[in-house]
């Protein structure tokens, strides 16, 4: 008996649709809360480089999050609002100090770049299973990793910036090592990677690298001081919080 079962995993797993594939990536466990500083670092085409500082706290599998800028100085005290609903459009509001009001991202603006970085607001957004439609690719290598190749076409009622993307993802532990994303018009547009840390039993993203192939510019994100499962309250999640610098 044990042997037959040894021999029927295999099948099992090969089986799987591009469908099944996605939501396994889905079901991976996540933090309650987390709290992080972040280090984004822009590169332009010349090679010069600009670095943004933030504090970020997130909970509800990052569908609420926050993030301040604490630097550069010209960018201390601006804020970032994200809140995901299953029946409405997400909220998303940025704080400019500067201008001493709230700015409200419209689902038309998903596409626009987040403060000048290769993600855009909708690179920020959770990908929802049912906005969706998923193919499984041919199996394939990825740093030496066993990987499903998925690819993910945004539905039209969704509004994306992008066409579908292809991602790799590592069949030990079902994290998104790599991914391509292709605009509308069918292009390649951006080139990711990623890399993970394992905190207790979750698999959390230490690093992202982004490369706009059309815009010849690029950003790194990189997560440190990660602390998870704080008991945070979900009251910090309001436009107020905004405002409120947190103590660097």
């Amino acid at each position: 008996m044990r042997h037959i079962i040894i021999t029927l995993i295999p099948v099992v797993i090969f089986s799987q649709s591009g469908l099944e594939i996605a939501k396994m990536i889905n079901m991976r466990p996540s933090p309650k809360d987390m709290s992080n500083k972040t280090e984004m670092v822009l590169t332009n085409s010349k090679g010069k480089a600009r670095t943004h500082k933030m504090i970020s706290k997130s909970m509800d599998g990052n569908k609420k999050q926050i993030i301040w800028f604490m630097e550069p100085k010209d960018d201390r005290g601006i804020a970032f609002l994200k809140i995901e609903h299953d029946d409405k459009d997400d909220e998303m509001r940025m704080w400019l100090p500067a201008f001493k009001r709230v700015r409200r991202i419209s689902s038309k603006k998903r596409g626009d770049s987040f403060m000048g970085s290769d993600l855009n607001y909708e690179d920020l957004s959770t990908r929802e299973l049912d906005n969706n439609d998923y193919k499984r690719l041919d199996d394939a290598k990825w740093m030496d990793n066993d990987c499903y190749v998925l690819e993910t076409i945004p539905k039209k009622e969704l509004r994306s910036s992008y066409g579908r993307h292809i991602s790799w993802v590592d069949k030990n532990d079902m994290t998104i090592v790599r991914e391509e994303s292709f605009n509308r018009r069918n292009q390649l547009e951006k080139e990711k990677s990623f890399s993970y840390e394992k905190i207790g039993k979750y698999q959390l993203i230490k690093r992202v690298h982004v490369k706009n192939l059309i815009e010849d510019h690029a950003t790194e994100v990189i997560f440190s001081d990660m602390v998870i499962d704080t008991g945070m309250s979900d009251n910090l999640f309001h436009e107020k919080s905004l405002r409120r610098l947190p103590v660097d």
